[in-house]
């Protein structure tokens, strides 16, 4: 059996703990052609040496025993584990292949990757999109894959998870992009996404299935089409990113995901997705649940309204922007009642900033 090769993206910015313990998970794949990629968004907390410490065997991550998920990530793989770094410049031009090829037989046998893998220094945080770009710069280079799946750090996977997603690949086809169920980390049987709907009148995305449990979900295919997923777990074909392109750069935090989605549905390709591929996300681990810090309330209600304003028509476009108008004075209300008078000026700031980005 063929097994195309896929490139696994993680971006790590001052969260290496949580990086490591995806790391752990993800090495464990039972996919047969699989290689990992970090990109390291200029941490200021030392991330990227941390890394390297723990693919070099110095240092381990402790997982509580009481977390039910701790399985998927312990005993912690054998070490040490070969590695490859590269700034921002080396890496978008390919990177060493003579190195990643020399590396390649001295990988632990419990390892299921077959290549080193590779640590990338953006030398500048450049957001969410700009630091995946890197690594997507970094594999169209190379030129050796199939597909990529962006990942986020703060997850946990199955050893299927690749594979499910592959397989269905196989079976659907390169003109479409797919993901998978996501659950709630600290609460494992608990849904955060199972396949996303975008309302353009409206100028929203919804996470479907968010908030049930596993035991509620009856008699659902097991391959649906959606017209959004989140980049916390996307697989992207090579044909994708070459008719596509990149993510947009603009956006740095949040709704890039949302864009990226809509150009692959408005240039007439699928999104798909994929029930039996799983994985566990810690919600909010990199800059706060929902609208709960003024960094998320800023970047959310900016990158909302540059959306609207950008992609929508005429007429989506004003619907939209008059609802999002009506709604902000009893949502400020409450942000005020609940002392969160910093969303306010936030989502002010954000709405400005949105429109003079367009």
């Amino acid at each position: 059996m063929i097994y195309p090769k896929v490139y696994v993206v993680i971006l790590n910015y001052n969260s290496w703990k949580d990086t490591i313990e995806c790391l752990e998970s993800v090495l464990r794949s039972d996919y047969q052609n699989y290689q990992v990629v970090v990109v390291d968004n200029n941490s200021t907390n030392n991330s990227i040496e941390y890394l390297k410490a723990w693919a070099e065997g110095k240092l381990d991550v402790w997982v509580n025993p009481a977390i039910t998920l701790r399985g998927l990530t312990f005993p912690p793989l054998p070490k040490p584990i070969p590695y490859v770094f590269y700034f921002k410049e080396e890496a978008e031009k390919g990177g060493n292949l003579e190195l990643e090829n020399r590396l390649v037989n001295s990988i632990p046998p419990e390892i299921t990757s077959k290549y080193p893998i590779v640590f990338i220094q953006s030398r500048h945080n450049l957001g969410f999109a700009g630091g995946n770009n890197i690594a997507i710069k970094y594999v169209l280079s190379k030129g050796d894959f199939d597909s990529i799946i962006l990942l986020n750090n703060d997850t946990v996977v199955r050893k299927n998870s690749i594979s499910e997603l592959m397989n269905i690949k196989k079976k659907y086809g390169d003109k479409a992009i797919y993901s998978g169920r996501i659950f709630y980390y600290h609460d494992p049987q608990k849904i955060w996404y199972d396949g996303g709907h975008f309302n353009e009148w409206i100028g929203r995305t919804k996470h479907l299935n968010m908030g049930k449990y596993l035991h509620e979900i009856k008699n659902e295919p097991k391959v649906e089409e959606v017209i959004f997923i989140t980049f916390c777990f996307v697989l992207i074909p090579k044909f994708i990113l070459q008719k596509v392109g990149l993510l947009d750069e603009s956006y740095f935090m949040y709704v890039e995901d949302l864009d990226y989605s809509y150009r692959v549905w408005k240039s007439g390709y699928k999104l798909y997705h994929v029930k039996s591929s799983e994985i566990w996300h810690k919600v909010g681990a990199s800059s706060g649940e929902e609208e709960i810090s003024e960094f998320s309330a800023y970047w959310m209600m900016r990158n909302r309204v540059k959306f609207i304003i950008s992609k929508l028509a005429l007429s989506k476009k004003l619907i939209s922007l008059l609802l999002l108008t009506a709604s902000r004075p009893i949502k400020f209300v409450q942000y005020y009642i609940r002392g969160n008078k910093f969303i306010i000026s936030a989502q002010i700031k954000g709405f400005i900033d949105g429109i003079g980005k367009n």
